[in-house]
């Protein structure tokens, strides 16, 4: 049999100009940035924990309160003690009978302030993870967080961030301008995603405890 002939293919009439050629890479966003890098010069403070003298134990409290205010509220109230006793007295959590006590009385002191119920209850979320742009002064900025608390209703979304500094600051003009960037960089990303809605933020002091309410001067100031 003779041998077939070759095909050579031809360009297709239909497909656009440069439809065979290679794409063009797509831009690499640069790493994303902590909403509280938005303030130049200024670092999230450092939490000395009552745990530790020192070292990698220094927020040790802080990241407890934090871990049981995320996790208590889904349990029915007469549950929280008991739940809150056991994590507290894990081997690997190496805590004192008064370091648990203590611990323990900070985290049902926010639950039990009837006013905060609406934080913790079932359209509120805990530990939202965020990624996304947003513009300052003309320029696009990559930002990545988690809030620690997210309520979202019909009209407005509430932006929930804890404090365990003890003692906080008694206004809000006193706050970390650290804080307060953050928080405006997680109102900014969720402005964006609910266009529609009032977008609030504050901060939980859970020495107190005190529910801070930035304004939302400030927050537009610190971007």
């Amino acid at each position: 049999h003779p041998a077939k002939p070759k095909r050579v293919p031809q360009p297709c009439p239909y497909l656009p100009v440069g439809a065979s050629q290679p794409p063009v890479p797509e831009p690499v966003p640069a790493r994303p940035l902590a909403p509280s890098k938005l303030v130049e010069d200024f670092d999230e403070p450092t939490i000395a924990s009552p745990l530790s003298t020192g070292g990698a134990d220094r927020f040790k409290r802080g990241r407890l309160i934090h871990r049981l205010l995320e996790t208590l509220p889904d349990l029915s109230e007469d549950r929280r003690a008991a739940a809150a006793q056991q994590f507290l007295a894990s081997d690997g959590l190496a805590l004192s009978g008064e370091e648990q006590a203590e611990i323990a009385d900070a985290v049902q002191s926010v639950l039990a302030v009837p006013a905060f119920a609406p934080l913790f209850g079932p359209s509120s979320r805990a530990e939202v993870s965020l990624v996304g742009e947003i513009e300052r002064d003309g320029d696009r900025l990559f930002l990545s967080g988690q809030i620690d608390r997210l309520l979202v209703s019909e009209k407005e979304v509430l932006i929930i961030d804890y404090k365990t500094n003890r003692p906080p600051p008694s206004r809000v003009e006193d706050a970390s301008p650290a804080y307060i960037a953050q928080m405006a960089g997680y109102a900014a990303l969720l402005g964006n995603l609910y266009p529609d809605r009032t977008i609030r933020a504050a901060l939980l002091w859970t020495d107190g405890p005190n529910l801070m309410e930035i304004p939302a001067g400030m927050l537009a100031q610190a971007l």
